[in-house]
């Protein structure tokens, strides 16, 4: 046995009263001595019947277990926090570390040999690895796939890129009640997550990149008979994985990041991933600094052609080959060697792996886009740092000046962007304060907030819109994301004032406020910091200790990792 596999072996082998009690209340539940031999592989559920997303995860924990089964292991499963995008309230964000902490606390305090981690809506995938990280236990992810295409009227819909299109020609007047009625009851039409290549569909794919799923994680849709076999190979797997000692930490390695950001990149992939790649990382004590995220992306080709910036859905995608087939195209820019949760390198996992389309999978030498779908911005508005997606913005926005008309919150927002009176065009830059990391709080899914309503009668589809906030990966227009620091704690983003001249420049990759440092100076001196509501439980232990966007938002407390013992303490 392994020292890993010593931990189940210390719980049930345990002298005295605790040993007894350890057996006999798991012989309550039908077990035998000979069941207490295999190694304990926990299946860590985010299943949620307030979580559409993972609702297949009750199913999908069978298979596992079954596979757990059949390698001789013993499967007991737990459930953790569940985040879906749909329920949550203010932000499914603000919880994302706290799930983080119950998944890390779980798998410390248990005599677990292994763990699966069931994951599929956005934020629990990132959750789930940070927990894995820092108890650094043998760990296999299993998500439960992107649901199937939309359809309406000959069109392809997707969740919920389509979602954000259609209530625009709904607010414009271009869409009537009924129609967009009709299109509302059918355009989420299986289990599974998002389909375009939103949060869930891009953290979901980067585990294959990171090694710590198995092939066809990313793509495989949530209804095909062929995700459910996906896990039952981990449910075999992650009993491998804890006879022989391997442990996250040696799975995703600096390189094995290297390669997720460059599938990010190629993918077009969600500007949350530039949130929490870093949140992982940092749980391993590696740091991946946003400079690092632009220089990738800049030599890295756009490649997948998917929504929002291209045409296709993930259901599209794993017809034409799927995560794997898109690696095996990346492999020159890849470290092929990284070691996987499969035993074999990367290189090795995609060798055999064929694009099937190439509308949907370019070539490396004829690519989509010659730079990756991602860019960092910095100037004396954000100082360290900003993201664009801009691979999903208007080609001619990217160079642009224009004159600020600022919203110091979400109430403000809410109560003046469709008023007739607000004073608009469509050149203007629009600014949307107090909506980052403490400001929000949880840096809400709001940085893509809508036209204003008059400019959207007239025609206008996008327009620069700049916050510290995130958006949904689904989203798309030329908007700038994660400013840092952010307006809250006292950022250059606090100091802009209406009529303020912004300027844009993406191939620059900067982001100007054109106002005098003397005057940003007496700004700055005269500002004062939004008054909070949250004066206790997890919202003020959330203000009081959260990182900035460039360090993934993250406690500061829980950066660094605390790999569990290789065996339980006993009790008595």
């Amino acid at each position: 046995m392994t020292d890993e596999i010593g931990r189940s072996e210390t719980f049930f082998g345990e002298s005295g009263v605790a040993g007894f009690t350890h057996r006999a209340f798991t012989k309550a539940m039908g077990f035998d001595d000979a069941d207490m031999a295999r190694p304990v592989i926990g299946i860590c559920n985010t299943y949620s019947e307030l979580n559409n997303c993972n609702r297949n995860l009750r199913q999908l924990a069978e298979a596992v277990k079954r596979g757990v089964w059949q390698a001789g292991g013993l499967p007991l499963e737990f459930p953790t926090i569940s985040l879906g995008e749909i329920y949550l309230s203010p932000t499914s964000m603000l919880f994302r570390n706290l799930a983080a902490m119950d998944t890390e606390e779980m798998i410390r305090a248990q005599p677990l040999d292994g763990v699966v981690l069931l994951v599929n809506c956005d934020k629990t995938t990132p959750a789930a690895l940070m927990g894995a990280a820092s108890a650094d236990l043998p760990a296999i992810v299993v998500s439960g796939g992107p649901m199937l295409n939309g359809h309406f009227r000959g069109q392809i819909l997707g969740a919920c890129t389509d979602c954000r299109r259609l209530t625009a020609e709904y607010r414009a007047g271009t869409l009537d009640a009924d129609t967009y009625t009709t299109i509302e009851d059918g355009i989420v039409r299986s289990a599974g997550h998002c389909m375009v290549m939103g949060t869930a569909s891009t953290m979901n794919s980067l585990c294959e990149a990171l090694g710590i799923a198995l092939p066809g994680n990313g793509a495989t849709p949530a209804v095909d008979s062929r995700r459910e076999r996906l896990a039952t190979a981990a449910g075999r797997r992650i009993v491998s994985l804890a006879r022989e000692g391997t442990r996250p930490s040696q799975i995703m390695t600096r390189e094995a990041f290297e390669n997720a950001i460059v599938l990010l990149s190629a993918l077009g992939g969600s500007t949350n991933a530039v949130v929490h790649l870093p949140a992982i990382a940092g749980r391993l004590g590696i740091d991946l600094p946003l400079s690092l995220f632009d220089e990738i992306s800049r030599r890295t080709p756009l490649i997948a052609n998917m929504r929002p910036a291209g045409k296709f859905q993930m259901e599209d995608l794993y017809y034409a080959g799927g995560i794997p087939a898109v690696m095996r195209e990346l492999l020159p820019m890849l470290h092929g060697d990284a070691l996987t949760v499969t035993g074999k390198t990367l290189a090795e996992n995609v060798a055999g792996a064929a694009t099937q389309s190439q509308d949907v999978i370019r070539p490396l030498d004829d690519p989509l886009q010659p730079e990756g779908g991602l860019a960092v911005l910095t100037g004396n508005l954000a100082p360290d740092g900003a993201v664009i997606k801009h691979a999903a913005a208007s080609p001619g926005l990217l160079r642009h000046r224009g004159r600020a008309v600022v919203f110091r919150d979400l109430d403000d927002l809410r109560e003046r962007i469709d008023r007739d009176d607000l004073d608009v065009t469509p050149d203007d830059v629009l600014v949307l304060q107090n909506v980052g990391p403490v400001g929000g709080p949880g840096m809400p899914e709001v940085g893509n907030f809508p036209i204003p309503g008059k400019l959207l009668k007239q025609g206008v589809r996008d327009m620069v819109r700049i916050s510290d906030a995130r958006m949904s990966g689904t989203a798309f227009g030329t908007i700038v994301l994660h400013v840092a620091p952010e307006s809250a704690i006292g950022g250059p983003l606090a100091l802009v004032r209406d009529g303020d001249e912004i300027e844009l420049d993406v191939p620059a990759r900067r982001l100007t406020l054109a106002v005098a440092e003397d005057e940003l100076a007496r700004r700055r001196e005269a500002w004062k910091a939004p008054v909070s509501a949250a004066g206790r439980g997890y919202i003020r232990l959330y203000r009081e200790h959260v990182n900035q966007a460039p360090l993934g938002c993250d406690f500061d407390f829980l950066r660094g990792g605390d790999p569990v013992h290789a065996t339980l303490q006993p009790k008595y």
